[in-house]
């Protein structure tokens, strides 16, 4: 076969460091537009970005030719930046996301469940905690992980 073709769809989360809640209403929305346009310029396109004052979900259509630590790399970097622009001079040099991240592999027969959930954070964490997300959808994708080690 002289094509090389893949159907990838990854769905990205990682927090603020300590989940402290820097990203306001204000920013999140131009945030999360940001980031869809770092994602697409990387050719990986957005399908949903969303999250809450203290994480982020990235839900896109992976290409093959792309690292997943080189895509959530560039990711933080230039949100970080772009946030730091945006910031006051009081919390500029505070805000940082976390080290690590979870990424998920998403079937195509779940891509409109996920951007759902992901539309859905703001309702979705009046009753639930980051730390409470993330351990659900690690253990609904049997990833082991040791907590002395997740929380950076």
């Amino acid at each position: 076969m002289p094509q090389s073709l893949a159907q990838i769809y990854l769905h990205l989360i990682f927090s603020t460091r300590e989940r402290e809640s820097w990203i306001t209403p204000i920013l999140r929305h131009e945030m999360h537009a940001y980031m869809a346009g770092i994602s697409r310029e990387l050719d990986a396109p957005a399908i949903q970005v969303g999250g809450v004052s203290d994480h982020v979900h990235v839900l896109a259509h992976f290409p093959r030719t792309l690292t997943v630590s080189k895509w959530v790399e560039l990711l933080k970097t230039q949100s970080n930046r772009w946030f730091k622009q945006q910031s006051t001079e009081n919390n500029r040099n505070l805000f940082a996301w976390q080290k690590g991240y979870g990424v998920f592999s998403v079937s195509p027969s779940h891509l409109d469940l996920v951007k759902t959930y992901i539309r859905n954070q703001e309702t979705h964490h009046r009753t639930v905690t980051f730390k409470d997300e993330y351990r659900k959808i690690m253990d609904k994708y049997n990833v082991q992980y040791d907590e002395r080690y997740v929380w950076d």
